[in-house]
């Protein structure tokens, strides 16, 4: 109360104050315009006068002038008028003028001195007369003086009521003011805070309440979002609290943001975490006026962003959105993520040619399908080799130049696009601590030596202390392949090659997710997800939902999934207009060849297949080709009974982590291609061969006939074991490693 007394009293006073200024202005002005006008009124009756005064003077008619005087008196507030002569003797005046008025004789004779338009004004009585007087002259040299009297009093009542309005109209305005502030003040500060206050107990009580604030609106979208964003991690922090004692009770301990943050800042001793990959976290676009941020699909950002969120550091990536670097400081740098931010992004802008050359080209026309074994035939040019090297070499300088002032600093680098990067750092920067991560599968020798720069990519590798894959059968391949292609020593107890006294560690560390993140995404969603209104949206009917969520690339087996789903409808044709897969594929890789006849050729199935089983309200297919962000991901994920991850080579594919972590209510069936290597790891999702298109369609069958606990004893254990290896574990295990490594590494060179 007392603020909002503070609050109007403040108003009232301004605009009291303004009101008075105003009114006096105002009032001033009206004064000098009627004071004209009495001044111009009386001037034009002295000069209507004065000829008839100057002839009667001249002809010595005393009775005429009497006349004359009375004749002009009580006309348009004119009291009258008294004619004087030279010595300020009166010589006539109107019969209406006091005695006393025309008796002034000192008042008169100064009037008279003071010349013609000299102008007095005397208080008689109750009235204010006006005084005009003016010059004639008669007979040759003679001289008189004409007075008009003229009553202006009137003029104070016509201030006084523009005083009187003006207050009435300020005590009107004060009253208003008064109660629209109070309900301002209620409506729109007193009502959302106390809302917001209640919200804020329930939150700190422990009360689940959701992340968002219960009130909107642009006074307060400021704080609503800074709200949103304390009370998610407020939750988290509960969330892993509690986790964390529960696991304590169990003698095990559960990997959190918080965790991992204390753990690198002790095994790295305060160091910052460089990261570096080709994709960035955040894309800045131009959406009309305005610059939007956006998370760009791929498994890789899901994944890292989190480590990045807990470590800090500074993550190195192609800067590819048109807006990217109209938010960069002169370095190219920004702070991510926008709306908390927690590491630094560093951009690099690469030209057409070199992203024509080392990206699509060598990285996604060579690397891409040597390493997956997809029946396409990897390309390998010249031109692209010297741009793929060009960049590496760009991003080397760039790495060093952000290392330059860090001791023994940690470098995380991600995936094919980089297999040169690390010999370059550590040939200049033999104390980092360099390690690599090799997101895609490693073929066997015989397939790698398809590539005619193998020993140059292999060598470039080894200058890493730590190289990490998927799966052990990849390590294998991995240092296989080493031995195939140069004169090295490998000690397959520990999984290591030495290379001119420089030791690299090969081991698998199996990439997971974030397991909070589909948790904290649902929370953003307005309700709950219902299956019904999501295919409503749709324009289409169905009682059960297979899923599919992948990028769209020919290693995803996207093509084997729908006719998998198509060869289910034929086999179970009960389920014909009562199940719907819904395939998400975000575009990819558009400039490349292989991905337009492959996309188009999925298109033309899709289209059979629906054309096929033609139904009204009904499709067997809905394929949505854009990007989703995970907020909508989340949501089909939620809704969908069955999820189809049937990948042709994936070196571990995290839809299928990212489809258990979701299902918080224990529902919904995995069905996973035994070659991505989550198969490893969730055992307890259908594990199919996806080129066995009958074996993919019975899967399809149980899974929606499947009991409904068996359903949920499945989803439990594999979310038991998400849970437990989450990505904050993965990340551990890969700093400590590298941290323990470089001991190790000292002790077998002789250091």
């Amino acid at each position: 109360m007392k603020i909002t007394f503070r609050l109007i009293l403040s108003l009232i006073v301004v605009v009291v104050t303004v009101a008075i200024i105003s009114a006096w202005f105002h009032v001033r002005q009206e004064r000098e315009k009627l004071y004209e006008e009495v001044r111009s009124q009386s001037a034009l009756l002295a000069e209507s006068f004065k000829e008839s005064v100057r002839h009667n003077l001249e002809t010595g008619n005393s009775s005429g002038l009497q006349k004359l005087a009375d004749k002009f008196q009580n006309q348009k507030q004119l009291e009258g008028v008294a004619v004087y002569d030279s010595s300020g003797t009166l010589i006539s005046g109107s019969s209406s003028l006091a005695p006393d008025l025309l008796s002034r004789a000192t008042e008169i004779n100064a009037l008279i001195e003071a010349g013609s338009g000299a102008d007095r004004i005397y208080a008689v009585g109750e009235k204010k007369i006006f005084l005009h007087p003016l010059k004639i002259t008669f007979d040759g040299a003679k001289t008189a003086r004409i007075v008009l009297f003229t009553d202006i009093s009137y003029i104070d009542y016509d201030l006084f009521k523009i005083w009187r309005r003006t207050l009435l109209r300020l005590l009107a305005q004060m009253v208003m003011i008064s109660l629209v502030t109070l309900l301002i003040i209620r409506w729109n500060l007193v009502d959302p805070i106390t809302q917001m206050a209640e919200w804020m107990k329930g939150l700190r009580i422990g009360d689940e309440r959701g992340s968002a604030p219960p009130f909107k609106g642009d006074i307060f979208a400021p704080i609503a979002r800074e709200a949103t964003t304390l009370a998610t991690n407020l939750q988290a922090a509960r969330r892993a609290a509690q986790n964390e004692a529960r696991l304590r009770q169990k003698g095990e301990s559960l990997w959190t943001p918080e965790r991992l943050k204390e753990h690198i800042r002790v095994k790295m001793d305060g160091r910052p975490l460089f990261v570096v990959s080709n994709r960035e976290p955040y894309m800045h676009l131009r959406e009309g006026k305005e610059i939007k941020a956006i998370v760009p699909a791929g498994g890789l950002v899901t994944a890292l962003d989190p480590i990045l969120k807990a470590a800090g550091g500074t993550w190195i990536a192609h800067g590819s959105g048109d807006a990217d670097f109209e938010v960069t400081d002169e370095h190219n740098r920004i702070k991510v993520p926008p709306e908390e931010p927690a590491y630094n992004l560093r951009r690099i802008a690469l030209t057409k040619e070199e992203e024509d050359g080392y990206y699509y080209g060598f990285s996604n026309e060579g690397i891409w399908p040597l390493c997956h074994i997809a029946h396409i035939r990897p390309i390998f040019r010249k031109e692209d080799w010297e741009h793929y090297y060009a960049v590496n070499k760009k991003f080397a300088e760039t790495v060093l130049e952000e290392i330059a002032d860090v001791k023994e600093p940690c470098v995380l680098i991600q995936d094919y696009h980089f297999t040169l990067l690390p010999g370059m750092i550590k040939a200049v920067r033999p104390d980092a601590r360099v390690a690599v991560f090799w997101h895609i599968p490693w073929p066997n020798p015989e397939t790698f030596g398809i590539c005619p720069w193998q020993r140059e990519l292999v060598m470039g590798l080894l200058g890493a202390d730590l190289i990490g894959f998927q799966t052990q059968f990849y390590c294998n391949n991995f240092l296989d392949t080493v031995d195939r292609t140069i004169e090295s020593r490998i000690d397959w107890e520990h999984f290591s090659v030495q290379k001119e006294g420089h030791v690299t560690l090969v081991k698998p560390f199996p990439i997971s997710v974030d397991f909070t993140q589909p948790d904290r995404e649902s929370k953003k969603l307005s309700e709950k997800p219902d299956a019904a209104a999501v295919l409503k949206e749709l324009g289409i009917k169905a009682e059960k939902i297979g899923l599919g969520v992948d990028r769209i690339d020919y290693t995803k087996g996207m093509l084997e999934r729908v006719k998998a789903v198509e060869r289910f409808l034929e086999k179970y044709p009960d389920y014909v207009k009562k199940f719907t897969f819904i395939q998400l594929g975000a575009p990819s890789r558009t400039h490349i060849p292989q991905y337009h006849r492959f996309l188009a050729e999925l298109h033309a199935e899709v289209d059979r297949i629906n054309w096929k089983f033609k139904a009204k309200d009904w499709k067997a297919i809905v394929f949505l080709e854009k990007h989703h962000d995970h907020k909508e991901i989340t949501k089909y994920y939620k809704i969908a009974d069955t999820c189809l991850v049937t990948s042709l080579h994936d070196g571990m594919n995290l839809v299928a982590k990212e489809f258990v972590a979701a299902s918080d209510d224990h529902r919904g069936v995995l069905i996973l291609s035994r070659f991505a290597g989550a198969s490893r790891e969730l055992k307890d999702a259908l594990i199919v061969n996806p080129y066995d298109i009958e074996q993919m369609a019975d899967a399809i069958y149980y899974s929606l006939t499947m009991p409904k606990a068996e359903v949920e004893e499945r989803m439990t254990r594999m979310r038991q074991d998400l849970h437990e290896n989450n990505i904050y574990k993965w990340a551990a295990n890969l700093t400590e490693e590298l941290m323990r490594l470089r001991m190790d590494d000292f002790r077998l060179t002789g250091v």
